[in-house]
């Protein structure tokens, strides 16, 4: 588990394919590799890998390739800045809120304006996952944590602050850029539960007085 607060900016030092999975290796930044062990999660825009080899400054991981085929890994390149986070321990600040590290889908930046002191970005979401977005909700966009400003169908808001752009990689976001994007887990559970343990329907719609009623949960 993470918490979606940015520990240090790194980059990807290198990537070999290995049929349609890829091993990367990625320098850490402000982050010392000597409090890193082999098997540790560390999350890399926000998705949880696994460190299998860890050298001074660097760790290398394997992405499987249905990683490659749902997040921004599969445009990722020698080069590319990466936010990092290592995951939770009993003497974390949980200052962010509960990150599982398991991206839900990309979307797209669609525009970036000034907001005062602050920048306001707009994205596009995956239909099948807007009903997950609630405003002033928390949503992980490559692996920050975040909170929503405005939600209008599939398309939410968020403002950053300096020190957001400043110390993460969201400042490098343009128009059109894609993001790894992690809905709440409360509310992937929430839904869950209030379906009855029946599986989710592709394409579902959001919880209203209507699904309420007919999981048993409100008499109309």
């Amino acid at each position: 588990m993470f918490t979606g607060i940015i520990q240090s900016v790194g980059t990807v030092a290198g990537i070999t394919s290995q049929g349609v999975d890829k091993r990367v290796r990625i320098n850490t930044g402000k982050i010392d590799t000597a409090g890193i062990a082999l098997g540790d999660s560390i999350a890399v825009n926000g998705v949880c890998l696994t460190a299998v080899a860890i050298d001074a400054g660097s760790f290398t991981a394997d992405v499987s390739g249905e990683t490659i085929a749902h997040t921004t890994f599969r445009d990722m390149q020698q080069g590319t800045r990466v936010n990092l986070e290592l995951a939770l321990t009993p003497q974390t600040h949980l200052g962010g809120h509960m990150v599982s590290g398991h991206v839900d889908g990309v979307g797209e930046v669609l525009s970036i304006r000034e907001d005062g002191k602050s920048l306001r970005y707009e994205f596009s979401i995956d239909p099948s996952l807007q009903h997950y977005v609630a405003r002033k909700g928390s949503i992980c966009i490559n692996g920050v944590s975040l909170t929503v400003n405005g939600v209008s169908g599939n398309r939410f808001d968020v403002n950053l602050v300096p020190h957001t752009v400043q110390e993460t990689t969201l400042g490098d976001l343009k128009a059109g850029s894609p993001v790894n994007l992690e809905v709440d887990i409360i509310a992937r559970y929430l839904e869950r539960l209030l379906s009855g343990g029946m599986p989710a329907r592709e394409g579902a719609g959001r919880i209203d007085e209507e699904f309420l009623a007919k999981a048993g949960i409100i008499s109309t």
